[in-house]
């Protein structure tokens, strides 16, 4: 016996099989269709794919034990992301419909997952898109020699450099105060920086004019947006190993920590990790396979992109690892340099006394002879291990990590310019989901005029989208962006992701949807989905859910501050976030996963109350 709730008429609201046979020679004039296979399987890759796998996924591996991180991650997403990818391309090629089509052909109860999708969709791409705009300030500074991030700027009497870049670093300031001109509080607003407005008016143009067609427009630039950055990858790997201390920084990555696996936190990451990198809960894939013709091979759809997200996830990560270990090995070749020039002052050496070879064999000496003088030198500690576990994740890896190790490389805009190419191809091609994750639920949801052209209603979405993000052109954008990146996007899609897996198997009944896969397939899934979809994977998402709530809860609110007059510059700050910043979270988080139950309650309510039918049926 299966436990299915009551769904009256739900065979009157999807089409029955006859009918999707039907409509399949009737879509080509009305509904619009990918132009071949690969133009589908790209976008989704494109979608999938994302700024998070360069610059989140090696940050992991580096913070849970390297190649351990490895190890519950491909587990992970063999038991949790492949079936959840799996049910939303099925549902949406079943159904022909956007995310709240599909829900709401479900049952009008649950109409509130593709609300609330959609809510996700328009959050995440206001900070999505801003970071684009980051990378187009770095892309159009990167034209230059030498790179602007790479001296110190001089003071206005020409005497000097700035103290503030002395004392920290080029592209600390560079990224800090140059582009941001950040405040010291996210409560100091610090005003406009026109340049960043000027290129999040061209971030939001481009997403627009690659939108204003929907598929067909944005089929069309995935041939780019979509393999650039694995041309590019491939170029930085072999240009990396190239470099000094590469090795040392992939081997670093590679060796895995055992007992790491035995810490919860790290298999609790790596859910959540393989949960984001495959973009569910946001609606763009639902949208995706509903142009896909009836008998697609979904199933085989969801394996490839499995294995291309995962391959894609740990090749970025040697990439990267291999750029950050010649950034370590420089830094510790400075360091054991600019010892050995403070020893050999001191004590008045010649110059081939000391070198990097003996340099530990002499420091020990000369510390046994004359420990006083050699502690009066502030001789700093260099530790290779300790600069390759400098984990350093998100914007800073992007703008101050990656950026250091171009700035000393031959040629170094040449690398600049193709890094920050590769980032903005990454990041348009996951925007092309997000923008499909709003403007389809809003044709859904008939809120706006429906004799309205597609491409009016993506240029009125992009118009708002860009008027609110000017939040983040202040001077306290960077702390906005880091509260909407820790809230928008984390526990609305798990409470969503956890929805859909209940109103698929429990109301829109396994056993329909298993016979929808053997008439779209030709062959019912195995033993394996049918445990992953039915007990796994709402399992997985569910203790993800629970720990990140009760950890947010107990943990206290703080943030990141460059502050000049801080006692810990050139080190970032930890300071409290004022107390209305609750509010804020309930807005970004609260009310995107209490749409759902809310939208239901408030129609059974509704259903309740009315009277006439007439209204009823509205």
């Amino acid at each position: 016996m299966r436990l299915v709730l009551p769904n009256p008429q739900l065979d009157e609201r999807i089409p029955s099989y006859e009918e999707l046979e039907e409509q399949e020679d009737q879509e080509a004039g009305d509904r619009p269709k990918w132009d071949n296979k690969a133009q589908y399987i790209l976008t989704c890759v494109g979608f999938c794919i994302g700024l998070g796998n360069v610059w989140r996924f090696p940050y992991l591996c580096q913070s849970h034990g390297g190649g351990a991180f490895m190890i519950p991650f491909l587990i992970l997403l063999v038991l949790e992301g492949t079936p959840l990818l799996l049910l939303e391309f099925a549902i949406g090629q079943r159904l022909r419909m956007g995310s709240v089509g599909v829900w709401r052909a479900i049952s009008p109860y649950l109409t509130g997952i593709g609300i609330a999708s959609m809510l996700v969709s328009f959050l995440v791409g206001l900070y999505y898109n801003t970071i684009m705009a980051w990378i187009m300030w770095y892309l159009f500074n990167s034209f230059q020699d030498p790179l602007p991030w790479n001296p110190c700027p001089l003071t206005d009497n020409g005497t000097g450099f700035i103290p503030e870049c002395e004392l920290s670093s080029p592209v600390d300031y560079f990224w800090y105060r140059v582009t941001l001109n950040t405040t010291k509080t996210i409560s100091d607003s610090g005003g406009i920086q026109w340049p960043i407005v000027l290129c999040l008016l061209a971030a939001w143009t481009v997403l627009c004019v690659c939108c204003i067609k929907g598929i067909k427009s944005t089929g069309k630039a995935v041939y780019i947006t979509s393999t650039l950055p694995y041309i590019v990858l491939t170029i930085f790997l072999i240009r990396g190993l190239t470099l000094k201390g590469a090795l040392s920084g992939i081997q670093f990555l590679f060796t895995p920590d055992v007992d790491e696996l035995m810490n919860p936190t790290t298999w609790l990451d790596a859910g959540a990790q393989v949960f984001y990198s495959f973009g569910l809960a946001w609606g763009g894939l639902i949208s995706f396979s509903s142009y896909n013709p009836i008998h697609n091979n979904c199933k085989q759809d969801a394996l490839i992109l499995s294995a291309v997200t995962g391959a894609t996830s740990v090749y970025a990560a040697t990439v990267i690892y291999s750029i950050i270990g010649f950034r370590a090995t420089e830094r510790y070749d400075e360091c054991i340099t600019g010892n050995i020039m403070a020893l050999l002052n001191a004590f008045d050496l010649a110059e081939d006394s000391i070198t990097t070879d003996n340099y530990e064999t002499a420091f020990n000496n000369l510390m046994g002879s004359s420990p006083d003088i050699v502690q009066e030198l502030n001789i700093q500690p260099c530790d290779m291990q300790k600069l390759l576990s400098e984990g350093v994740e998100g914007t800073g890896l992007a703008f101050i990590v990656f950026t250091e190790a171009i700035a000393k490389m031959p040629i170094s805009p040449v690398w600049s310019v193709l890094f920050f190419v590769m980032l903005f191809c990454l990041g348009l091609s996951t925007m092309f989901g997000n923008i499909e994750g709003v403007v389809v639920p809003l044709k859904d949801l008939n809120i706006l005029p429906q004799k309205w052209p597609r491409g009016v209603l993506t240029g009125i979405i992009c118009f708002v989208s860009f008027i609110a993000a000017l939040l983040f052109a202040q001077g306290s954008g960077n702390y906005w962006l880091a509260v909407f990146d820790n809230f928008a996007g984390s526990l609305p899609l798990l409470t969503i992701a956890f929805f859909e897996m209940i109103a698929v198997v429990y109301i829109y009944g396994i056993d329909r949807f298993n016979r929808d896969l053997e008439f779209m397939i030709g062959h019912k899934p195995s033993i394996y989905w049918q445990a992953t979809w039915r007990f796994i994977s709402p399992l997985i998402v569910m203790v993800i859910f629970l720990f990140y709530l009760v950890t947010k809860v107990q943990e206290e609110l703080t943030y990141l501050v460059w502050d000049p007059d801080s006692e810990a510059f050139p080190s970032l700050s930890t300071v409290p976030y004022p107390p209305w910043i609750k509010i804020v979270i309930f807005i970004l988080a609260g009310i995107p996963s209490l749409t759902v139950p809310v939208y239901a309650l408030c129609r059974l309510l509704f259903l309740c109350c009315c009277k006439k039918s007439q209204l009823c049926n509205l």
